[in-house]
């Protein structure tokens, strides 16, 4: 059945002349642009020896502003491809701090860690060409993330929308994140560690005294600087009594 209907359609009736020539349409096209780019400049260019321009904002391999990163840690948990971990270097006066260290081997190139960065310390950069013949060469420690020539163009600021702001009548406003949450502290689990003072990068968390226990001894609260506090939730995740939270702004 099948057969007779393919001899019937395509055997027994007459070819056009239109579609016997359908091949010579795609050669035509062919012909006609060989011969325009044979008298111009060609479309393509001469790589490696001539570049593409790419835009500053391009996402491609991660940059770090060292003096900037206050190694809260940010970059790292946002990171989807666990590439990026925080390691001890020293700075220009011989301290020793912690600062990103990046797998470019497994690097997703999303440009997560510069968008979440909190004070901008890490950034996008134009490179993108970072093949090696080994995969410790793909590692790329503090000083080598660092990119000559960063602009404010190469930052990427995080921005959203508050449902707040919404039902306000003003869903075009963005405001960062950071300046919205802050963490907050359940002073019945507290047990006045100071572990919250010590890990906070930006040194945000004071421990103050809030009377004495029935020991006589002081009990101390953390406050929080809120213009200082990037919420990197360092003092959440190190709390061993969980008595701080993030208290998200909706």
């Amino acid at each position: 059945m099948a057969w007779s209907k393919y001899k019937t359609k395509y055997m027994d009736s007459p070819k056009s002349t239109a579609s016997s020539l359908w091949v010579m349409k795609p050669l035509w096209k062919v012909f006609r642009f060989f011969c325009k780019t044979a008298v111009r400049r060609p479309v393509t260019i001469l790589y490696p020896y001539e570049k593409m321009w790419m835009p500053e904002n391009y996402r491609g391999r991660p940059g770090l502003r060292f003096d900037k990163c206050v190694a809260c840690g940010m970059c790292a948990k946002m990171c989807p491809t666990a590439c990026i971990k925080l390691v001890e270097v020293e700075d220009a006066s011989g301290q020793k701090v912690m600062r990103p260290q990046a797998n470019l081997g497994r690097c997703a190139m999303c440009g997560y860690c510069a968008e979440y960065c909190p004070v901008n310390a890490m950034t996008v950069t134009p490179e993108f060409e970072l093949a090696e013949y080994t995969r410790e060469d793909l590692i790329y420690g503090p000083r080598r993330l660092a990119y000559e020539g960063a602009t404010e163009k190469m930052e990427i600021h995080l921005e959203q929308t508050l449902m707040s702001d919404i039902k306000n009548g003003n869903p075009e406003r963005r405001i960062s994140p950071f300046k919205t949450d802050r963490p907050v502290l359940n002073s019945a689990k507290c047990i006045s560690c100071k572990k919250c003072e010590k890990v906070c990068p930006v040194n945000a968390v004071k421990m103050v005294e809030h009377g004495v226990n029935e020991k006589g001894r002081p009990i101390l609260y953390p406050e929080f600087n809120d213009a200082a506090c990037i919420c990197c939730a360092n003092c959440v995740e190190d709390c061993p009594k969980d008595a701080l939270r993030i208290n998200e702004v909706l």
